[in-house]
């Protein structure tokens, strides 16, 4: 039995949005427990199996002595300020030293956490846990497909486990393979590594793996898993300003050849397919016309990909909205809109009351103003439900006041949803909270890139992803990036960068 530290430190950072994560952003309750340290954290993560670090503990607990450090996340989007970064790693680190020694470490990490002093968060708190430990017992970790990944990660970590699904349906996996890579490390076994960076950005609305290319690919992975110790590729998360941003290959052997060969497969396959990367993307008013005119049975959804607040969305636009109107969409629900002034004005009027308002549009996203109209209250909501898609079921949210509004319109019959918590809309159990059936919608407009697909494509009669406005652009050329390396190119076959500076 091994005496293994465990903590983890999340954050997807988008350095184009507004609101940077304070130490009050990781302290707070939303369908991820708050910041917990200590002994309270193995309970604080129980039942959540979109989590990896509970994942972990399931495969591990029975075989080792797991000693709780601290674990935390954040939904705010952009950059995670210095004062919350420095407080969490301390934690961390502090209590590595205090409770030490240990025999392994254990760290559930995102892999694209930037940081107002550090391009890269991941590898700098490896770096500091590196400096407590030494360089003598395993420090493994798990990532989300969305890493990042970096030459100080590969360095610092004896192992990285990275989701293999977008959607992520296969958290639970990624800390089984996790838990067994820290195992043969415990047996002795030495990893060499190989590690390869892209020279493209892929945007998230390209990257779901049940489709091509990625299919294929993630079927590679899972082939050449079975002649080494460990193999992954991680897409990256493109709208993070940083040098190292983008697809990387990782690959772990006691063979160092072997390793090297898997990854130099992999990589060759991923560079083969840049071109057959597709991004299609539907202006608001074409996807609400063609949406209209669907006449198979369920919903068409519309992905209002660029608001998606789990990129980086303020998920308070209203583009989609106005075209939805526009257009005379009946039976349509958007869901979720950032409005805590709305929530609240429909809760202190009541189920049955209508208002005059301005939706939305405060966040201050460029272009952006409020929808002005006349709404009536049909369902009010305390945003405290149980999640039943695959994603996250089982997790319990606290997203606060809630309400279901009908714009009275009389041309037009679209509903939105309205919250007061940034929460991507990738359950059906936001609908079924407020009184609506998803499956009996003509419309299901979602603030949301692919995560949304677990859930609603099983009802959906069609699915378009919408280029309406938001923080998270799905055209990379378009974005004002500062920091990446000279000549990756800004999306598959794209416009290679030239650094601003010379």
């Amino acid at each position: 039995m091994a005496r293994i530290a465990i903590g983890g430190f999340q954050h997807e950072t988008n350095t184009f949005a507004r609101a940077r994560a304070t130490f009050a952003d990781f302290e707070k309750h939303d369908s991820w427990p708050g910041l917990t340290r200590g002994p309270a954290l193995i309970d604080a993560v129980a039942g959540f199996n979109d989590i990896p670090i509970n994942c972990f503990i399931a495969a591990a607990a029975d075989r080792h002595e797991l000693v709780a450090l601290s674990w935390c996340s954040a939904d705010a989007p952009s950059y995670v300020t210095e004062d919350a970064y420095e407080r969490i790693a301390a934690m961390i680190c502090d209590d590595l030293a205090a409770q030490g020694p240990f025999d392994a470490v254990y760290l559930d990490l995102h892999g694209a956490m930037v940081v107002e002093h550090h391009e890269d968060g991941e590898g700098e708190v490896l770096r500091r846990v590196r400096a407590v430990v030494g360089d003598h017992i395993p420090v493994v970790v798990s990532l989300d497909l969305h890493a990042n990944v970096t030459e100080a990660m590969v360095a610092h970590a004896t192992s990285l486990s990275i989701f293999r699904t977008y959607p992520h349906i296969d958290v639970e996996a990624t800390g089984a393979r996790a838990c067994g890579l820290l195992e043969r490390a415990l047996a002795g076994e030495r990893f060499a590594k190989a590690f390869h960076k892209a020279p493209f950005l892929v945007p998230l609305s390209a990257q779901c793996t049940e489709e091509e290319p990625n299919r294929s690919l993630y079927r590679r992975v899972a082939r050449l898993a079975e002649e080494v110790a460990g193999i992954d590729l991680a897409p990256g998360f493109p709208p993070a300003d940083i040098r190292e941003c983008g697809l990387g290959v990782v690959a772990y052997d006691s063979d160092a050849a072997a390793a090297r060969r898997a990854a130099d497969d992999l990589f060759a396959a991923l560079l083969e397919a840049e071109a057959t990367f597709d991004n299609p993307l539907l202006d608001p008013d074409t996807a609400v016309r063609r949406a209209m005119a669907n006449e198979a049975p369920g919903p068409v959804v519309l992905a209002d990909a660029q608001d998606n607040p789990g990129a980086g969305g303020s998920s308070d636009t209203v583009g989609l909205l106005d075209a939805l109107v526009r257009n005379g969409a009946r039976g349509a629900v958007l869901a979720i809109l950032d409005d805590a002034a709305a929530a609240a004005m429909a809760h202190e009027l009541g189920v049955g009351e209508s208002f005059d308002f301005g939706l939305g549009g405060k966040s201050g996203e460029p272009g952006q103003s409020p929808y002005d109209g006349r709404f009536h209250v049909e369902a009010l909501g305390d945003g405290r439900f149980r999640c039943t898609g695959e994603i996250l079921r089982g997790s319990d949210t606290d997203l606060g006041p809630m309400a279901l509004l009908r714009v009275e319109d009389d041309s037009a019959d679209v509903r939105v949803i309205v919250g007061g918590s940034r929460f991507q809309c990738l359950d059906q159990a936001i609908f079924r909270h407020l009184g609506v059936e998803p499956a009996g919608q003509r419309i299901l407009a979602l603030k949301s890139t692919v995560h949304f697909r677990a859930d609603f494509d099983p009802i959906a009669a069609e699915t378009m992803t919408v280029e309406a406005p938001g923080a998270h652009p799905c055209r990379l050329e378009g974005l004002a990036y500062r920091n990446l390396r000279d000549g990756v190119r800004l999306g598959p076959g794209g416009p290679a960068f030239v650094s601003p500076t010379g």
